[in-house]
């Protein structure tokens, strides 16, 4: 990574304009992704990464976030200051031009920063245009500069209004409710991204402050080991393989690209990678992971030869073999981004992929000679996952053939639905024979299927893909969703866009509904990121008072019920009837109750913080009493109507 040559390099002369501002409140989505939750704080992003991309050329070393009563935000950096002169194509401040301008910035060209996460001014200009007000305060040459902006429109000039020490920026701004569904930051989602990005940039401080409403939350990030440590952290709790963290960071000095990769494998079965360009997280992935994918693959079955690890010289580990219990942190960074879209989630530069894979074949092969017994730990794993995918192959064979997949071979205890679109089509997995029953009864068939559960259901977070595909409780929930499962599952074969887990409200019913969103959390994560998982809420009481019922779906409205009732009549017979099961609702019940689309609660599902979800599931569902034992003796007093 190059720093800074010049002190003062950094000025108005090294903003470019683009274009104007005019479609970002037409077209929010075009920018942030979407108006919900993840467009919201989108905008959290934005900021925030103009300051780490400080931070990546050695300008600034402390980031503050602070989440203000009223929804608004404040973020503070000690970066050079984004420049207030005047620039020369619009005749404007550069703070100015900066914050109301689309694709106004210092990255475009070399001069103002040779490694960025994305278009300085593009983001900023972005929030700004999105929220009901924002103010830009800079600290620079010994004066505080001020600017306010409603919807992306300065109020007035930029001017200095007073003195100020040190330098940096402070970007404040309160979302607009006319563009987002809804305006509710999650401190855990912005604790997670912030943490990532303290890991990525080595001797950073990010403090982060919550003073909404009564509870005061404050956090502070500060890594030396970088993704070293975050891969280490990432395997916390977790039965890792070998003695050592595989590490290599290496900087091509002809094109300014530095690649940091950590590896390291543990007993589990499924993957954790991380990738990340310019610190932006890339969930698609793209030409680094590419690489990495393509030298892990090759220097294993090299080195397994070498060592008659693989017995067969034609013999080849698949990369699905060497996915098992891998986690993996691969940062790279470089001076010309190409993502796809503006929500950056994936790498294209076609360039990156030979240098990583370059980088990471010379280094983990190195790694497996200098370190026989890590090595024997690996190819353990691995051997292991190999002789699983063959069993599995041949158990998913013999289960999910052709004809299942197409619907020609459904279990016999699906009811199905005589829709034909998925997405007009749902399907209740329901508990017990006398739940489904009712549930057949007094579903709309034209597209309500049920599929009834029978059997004791395998926790999945302990078993390998073979014995899933065998299991005969688990075996009809994957040929009725028709989609296959492990690789080759297709969302597009998908037979209902709408799959409810419905269970009784007790400690039992928990348990099945824990177990069933394990199975989907791993293996069909696909139909939870496009919403299609929902958990049914039937209710938890039945309020009776003369001919006038009413259902009840928690302790606090039963109360507040029984008090309405008791205004109204101080002596009235009320008989309370607490449902202990599904089954002991009629069809009728069922239907209007928990069942009906008009009527109906459901929650669907989601996955807000995909690392604290993977580290909470392994937690409670993975081998190691230790960890869930902690876990439930730190959350026992927060858990609301415990039926035991």
């Amino acid at each position: 990574m190059e720093k800074k040559n010049k002190k003062n390099s950094y000025s108005a002369a090294n903003i470019q304009v683009l274009e104007g501002l005019a479609p970002v409140r037409k077209r929010p989505g075009m920018y942030i992704g979407g108006t919900g939750i993840e467009g919201l704080h989108h905008l959290i992003w934005e900021v925030v990464d103009n300051a780490m991309d400080e931070a990546l050329i050695g300008e600034c070393n402390d980031i503050k976030i602070e989440l203000l009563p009223d929804n608004e935000v404040r973020i503070s950096d000690n970066g050079r200051g984004i420049p207030v002169d005047i620039h020369k194509q619009t005749k404007k401040s550069a703070l100015e031009t900066i914050m109301t301008t689309l694709h106004a910035g210092g990255k475009f060209e070399n001069e103002g920063y040779k490694i960025s996460g994305g278009l300085h001014g593009v983001g900023v200009s972005v929030v700004n245009a999105l929220s009901i007000w924002t103010k830009a305060e800079v600290r620079l040459n010994g004066k505080l500069y001020m600017q306010e902006y409603k919807q992306g429109k300065p109020v007035k000039p930029v001017k200095a209004i007073g003195k100020a020490t040190g330098r940096g920026t402070t970007i404040s701004f309160k979302p607009d409710p006319e563009i987002f569904d809804m305006i509710e930051f999650s401190w855990n989602t912005i604790l997670s991204r912030l943490r990532q990005q303290a890991y990525l940039t080595k001797g950073v401080k990010i403090k982060i402050e919550d003073s909404r409403g009564d509870k005061k939350n404050q956090y502070s990030f500060f890594f030396e080991g970088g993704i070293l440590a975050y891969v280490d952290y990432l395997n916390r709790g977790k039965d890792v393989r070998g003695n050592k963290t595989f590490f290599v960071e290496k900087i091509i000095s002809e094109s300014s690209v530095s690649v940091a990769i950590a590896v390291r494998y543990n007993s589990g079965y499924k993957e954790h990678i991380m990738s990340f360009a310019n610190n932006i997280f890339t969930p698609d992935g793209g030409t680094h992971m590419v690489g990495f994918r393509t030298a892990l693959t090759r220097i294993i079955n090299d080195y397994g030869r070498k060592t008659n690890f693989l017995k067969d010289k034609d013999a080849n580990f698949t990369s699905d073999d060497l996915r098992e219990g891998l986690t993996a942190v691969i940062s790279i960074k470089l001076p010309q981004p190409q993502f796809e879209g503006q929500t950056k989630s994936k790498l294209g530069n076609p360039e990156i992929k030979s240098i990583v894979s370059g980088i990471m074949g010379e280094a983990f092969k190195e790694y497996l000679e200098e370190n026989p017994n890590d090595a024997k730990a690996v190819f353990e794993k691995i051997s292991l996952a190999a002789r699983a995918r063959i069993a599995a192959r041949a158990a998913r064979d013999s289960v999910i053939r052709k004809g299942a997949l197409e619907g020609m071979a459904l279990p016999g205890k699906l009811s199905d639905c005589s829709c034909k679109s998925p997405a007009e089509s749902e399907v209740y997995i329901v508990e017990g024979d006398s739940a489904g029953g009712s549930a057949k009864q007094g579903r709309n068939r034209k597209f309500q299927a049920i599929l009834p559960l029978r059997g004791k259901l395998l926790n999945v977070e302990r078993s390998r893909l073979d014995k899933i595909v065998a299991s005969d409780t688990l075996k009809p929930i994957i040929i009725a969703l028709g989609a296959g499962i492990g690789e080759n599952f297709n969302i597009e074969k998908l037979r209902y866009h709408r799959v409810i887990i419905m269970a009784d409200a007790d400690v039992d019913g928990a348990h099945i509904r824990t177990l069933l969103l394990t199975l989907f959390y791993r293996y069909f994560p696909e139909m939870i990121e496009k919403g299609y998982l929902y958990i049914a809420q039937p209710p938890l009481y039945k309020i009776q008072y003369g001919k006038q019922v009413v259902h009840v779906y928690t302790d606090a409205e039963k109360e507040i019920e029984i008090k309405k009732i008791r205004v109204k009549n101080k002596d009235a017979n009320i008989a309370i009837q607490r449902y202990k099961g599904l089954g002991e609702m009629n069809a009728t019940e069922l239907w209007e109750t928990t069942m009906d689309p008009e009527h109906r609660i459901m929650l669907q599902v989601s996955i807000e913080d995909a690392e604290e979800a993977d580290k909470v599931v392994e937690t409670l569902m993975g081998p190691e009493v230790g960890p869930r034992k902690r876990f439930i003796q730190t959350h026992a007093k927060s858990v609301k109507n415990l039926d035991i």
